[in-house]
């Protein structure tokens, strides 16, 4: 919490406490910023930051921008994707993903919303954005009459659910969970790259990028139960 009182909100969902790296919203939930993220951050909140005071000045807060981003992810993934529209829906899935960027610097700022709730109703639509673009692209293979790929998306839906819940059930208990191959933007970022090059007709890229995704979030869960288990083995 600032000096004003209201958290600092990082791009991948969490609030902060002034500048550390991570802020404690409740008994042992931390969160934490991805690499990637790490890298990203000051860049986009330099760019962002202007449209931020634009909406703090006409009393949008951090919780409406969150929900607007939700709202147009789930419409943009069940509605281009499913049609085969990947290009185009990728690229509207990401203007709408940058909302999730953007409410960190709305409350940052001031703009209200920034708080234990904040948090909790972040962290929550960003499942139901989730689950909508893993949905699309399942039912894009399934009229593509392709149903490995189907279930291999499948996998990847409740596999990237079970990383989510791991780290919010082991943080719960007053545990770490901040280790994993495959955090929330890296699974992002392959999924609308791999859906954007497939729509502009590069072969078999959507394919390769599922794979590697179920590997990936396979793996992180593996991570995550391993050291969760070795923290209670300690205590």
């Amino acid at each position: 919490m600032n000096r004003r009182g209201v958290f600092t909100k990082y791009p991948c969902g969490g609030y902060h406490k002034g500048g550390e790296a991570k802020k404690v919203a409740g008994p042992g939930m931390a969160y934490d910023q991805s690499a990637m993220l790490k890298l990203l951050r000051p860049a986009v909140t330099r760019i962002l930051t202007p449209l931020g005071r634009a909406l703090v000045r006409h009393g949008i807060g951090p919780n409406m921008v969150t929900a607007i981003g939700t709202l147009g992810t789930v419409a943009a993934a069940l509605l281009f994707f499913p049609a085969g529209l990947l290009a185009a829906g990728a690229l509207v899935i990401t203007v709408f993903v940058l909302f999730d960027l953007l409410d960190g610097v709305v409350a940052r700022l001031g703009g209200g919303g920034g708080s234990t709730w904040g948090a909790f109703l972040d962290s929550t639509l960003d499942r139901v954005a989730d689950a909508a673009i893993f949905c699309g692209l399942i039912l894009y293979f399934f009229f593509q009459d392709d149903v490995l790929m189907a279930s291999v998306t499948l996998f990847c839906l409740v596999a990237g659910a079970l990383v989510s819940y791991a780290k919010a059930r082991a943080e719960g208990l007053g545990l770490t969970c901040d280790v994993g191959l495959a955090e929330r933007p890296e699974r992002l970022v392959v999924a609308l790259v791999a859906s954007f090059l497939a729509g502009l007709g590069v072969p078999y890229v959507l394919a390769a990028g599922m794979w590697l995704l179920a590997a990936a979030s396979a793996v992180t869960v593996v991570q995550r139960v391993v050291h969760v288990h070795r923290q209670t083995r300690e205590r």
